[in-house]
């Protein structure tokens, strides 16, 4: 079923784990998904060399033939399902947001249809968050330090909060011919907490008095209000890692590169990644709640609140 790339002799490093799918659907057992979920919770990476999601030909010259007329303003175009339109394209653009919007949401279904099937443990139960097409050569690429995406980061969605619920990615390169290239350093549950200790917030969130104000906040509705203090933790600890240059030159890292026409996935609220390289690449993302989790105890929530002794969701 699986194999483990060798890996480098530090502890609590994501590994990657290259999945052969067994045929047909049915082989594929509670077992197998819980033992991938597990996997994937606990900061590992699975790859599908040749990609489960299929996507025809001509959707894919579509999207490798694009004019990149906005690419430095846009690192990617966002589908969103539960509206069924696009962000990220300029008025220049807008001629070809139908066919974009039809080949994002067909790769949206696909994905779903064949997680659902995959991961048993979370079908159903997850929130369908955005799909996006990153048609931006990564490396070189300019951004603000908040949003470089070579830097190594947890994921957080400052505007989404997830309150507590976990961020699968679904990735898949469509480039014919070129790697996407990423970094990895130890997961969450290795340095997590010591990121959160540095945003010097954990003492507001155990004050009576300040959680107090809080829900004032949040009953007058006040801007930031509605963000959970698990999501504020985590935003915060996203920042301080990139902000953290030591951090980024020091730390023990792992480089991994994904070939043309294969999907991997990872839970990227704890696995620490940058990506150096890549372009043309597609991605759907789910947020997994903790009732779904095979390893709910070590999940980021879990492992802030227990540092914190307060609940940190909403």
């Amino acid at each position: 079923m699986t194999a483990v790339a060798p890996q480098p002799d530090q502890p609590g490093l994501s590994h990657l784990v290259v999945v052969q799918l067994p045929g047909p659907s049915s082989a594929w057992n509670d077992t197998l998904a819980r033992e991938v979920c597990s996997q994937l919770e606990l900061g590992d990476i699975i790859l599908f060399p040749t990609s489960p999601v299929d996507i025809p030909p001509a959707d894919r010259d579509l999207l490798l033939g694009r004019k990149q007329t906005s690419s430095a303003y846009h690192k990617n175009i966002a589908y969103r399902p539960s509206e069924y339109r696009l962000t990220g394209l300029d008025a220049s653009e807008q001629a070809e947001a139908a066919e974009l919007r039809r080949i994002l949401r067909d790769y949206s279904q696909a994905s779903v249809e064949f997680l659902s099937r995959f991961l048993l443990p979370y079908a159903g139960k997850w929130k369908l968050d955005y799909a996006s097409f990153r048609p931006v050569e990564e490396q070189g690429r300019p951004a603000r330090l908040h949003a470089r995406n070579d830097l190594l980061h947890f994921d957080s969605f400052p505007t989404r909060p997830t309150n507590g619920a976990r961020i699968l990615r679904f990735f898949t390169n469509i480039n014919p011919a070129q790697n996407r290239v990423w970094l990895t350093s130890q997961t969450f549950e290795s340095f997590g907490p010591q990121f959160a200790r540095k945003t010097g917030r954990l003492d507001s969130f155990r004050s009576p008095f300040l959680r107090g104000l809080s829900t004032v906040a949040r009953t007058l509705r006040l801007p930031g209000s509605h963000r959970p203090p698990y999501d504020e933790l985590m935003h915060r600890c996203h920042n301080a890692m990139k902000e953290d240059a030591a951090f980024q030159q020091t730390t023990p890292k792992s480089r991994w590169e994904f070939p043309p026409n294969s999907s991997w996935m990872v839970c990227t609220d704890c696995v620490s990644h940058a990506v150096l390289s890549g372009q043309y690449a597609l991605e759907q993302t789910f947020l997994v709640p903790q009732s779904a989790l095979v390893e709910a105890q070590r999940s980021p929530l879990a492992i802030l609140e227990n540092l914190a002794g307060t609940r940190l969701t909403l």
